[in-house]
C-alpha cells in the first residue's frame, strides 16, 4: 500500500497536475471570497468569519476530486497497466488503499492555502481576533472528512468506468447526488416521515453539523460508513476485472 502511495502521489506532484488543481482551486476561492460580487464575499458579507469559505468548498471540492480519482484505475486500465499491477504481490485491497490515500493526501493539501484567508479574518476581525475558532475548526475537520468521502466514491466511479473522461463525469456525478441531490430530492417533502431518513442519507446535512462546531460521532460514522462501503465496492469491482 505504501509503494502504491508513493507511486501515485508521485504521479501527482511529479508532472505538476497536483501542483495546478490546488492553484486553480485556491485562485477559484479567493475570486469567490475577496473580489467577485456574491453572497460568499467576506467583504460584502461584514462578518469575521469563514462560514463562506466552507459552504463554497464543497461545490469546488465535486469538480477537483473527482479530477484526481479519474485516473486512479480508469486510466490504468485504458493504457493496460491494470494488468501489470495485478502481477505484482500486493493485494486489491492494498491497492485501493493506496490510491485512495493519494487522492485524500493531494485533497487536503488544496486546503492548505486557506489558513492565509483565516489569518486575514482573524486581522482584519473588530476587534483582531473576534472569530469562533471553535466553530472554524470543525469546520475544517469536517471538510477533512468530505474530502475523504468524494474521494472514496471517486475511486468507486474510476473502478466503474473504461476511461477518464467517463470516470470524471460519474465522479462529478455520484457527489453532486450524495452532497446535495438527496438533499433537494427530501426538501420537497414527497415521502412523508420518509424524508427524514432521506435526508440523512446524504452529505449535506452530516457536513452541516461539523460547519456549526459540532463533531458528533453519529456523523463521523456515517462517512466512515460511506468511505468503508465505497472503498469496499471499489474493490469488488477491480477484482471482477483481474
Amino acid at each position: 500500500m505504501i509503494a502504491i502511495l508513493k507511486k501515485e502521489l508521485w504521479s501527482y506532484f511529479g508532472n505538476w497536475s497536483a501542483w495546478v488543481i490546488i492553484a486553480a482551486f485556491s485562485l477559484i476561492a479567493t475570486l469567490f471570497l475577496f473580489f467577485f460580487d456574491n453572497d460568499s464575499n467576506i467583504f460584502e458579507i461584514g462578518m469575521a468569519s469563514l462560514q463562506s469559505y466552507f459552504v463554497l468548498v464543497p461545490w469546488l471540492l465535486m469538480f477537483i476530486i473527482p479530477a484526481l480519482s479519474m485516473k486512479t484505475f480508469a486510466e490504468e486500465q485504458q493504457t493496460g497497466t491494470l494488468n501489470w499491477l495485478f502481477s505484482q504481490p500486493l493485494k486489491i485491497s492494498e491497492l485501493v488503499a493506496g490510491k485512495f490515500l493519494s487522492v485524500w493526501i493531494v485533497g487536503i493539501l488544496c486546503l492548505i492555502p486557506s489558513l492565509i484567508y483565516l489569518y486575514t479574518v482573524y486581522v482584519l476581525g473588530v476587534p483582531a481576533g473576534n472569530i469562533d475558532l471553535g466553530m472554524t475548526f470543525g469546520s475544517y475537520i469536517g471538510l477533512i472528512i468530505l474530502i475523504a468521502a468524494f474521494s472514496a466514491v471517486g475511486i468507486l466511479a474510476s473502478s466503474l468506468s473504461q476511461n477518464q473522461i467517463m470516470a470524471y463525469l460519474l465522479g462529478v456525478f455520484m457527489c453532486f447526488i450524495m452532497y446535495f441531490g438527496i438533499e433537494q430530492l427530501a426538501s420537497y417533502k414527497l415521502l412523508g416521515g420518509a424524508d427524514f431518513i432521506l435526508q440523512n442519507i446524504g452529505f449535506y446535512q452530516h457536513f452541516l453539523g461539523f460547519t456549526r462546531g459540532l463533531i458528533d460521532c453519529k456523523d463521523v460514522a456515517y462517512f466512515v460508513l460511506v468511505i468503508g462501503a465505497s472503498l469496499v465496492l471499489s474493490n469488488h469491482f477491480i477484482n471482477k476485472k483481474k
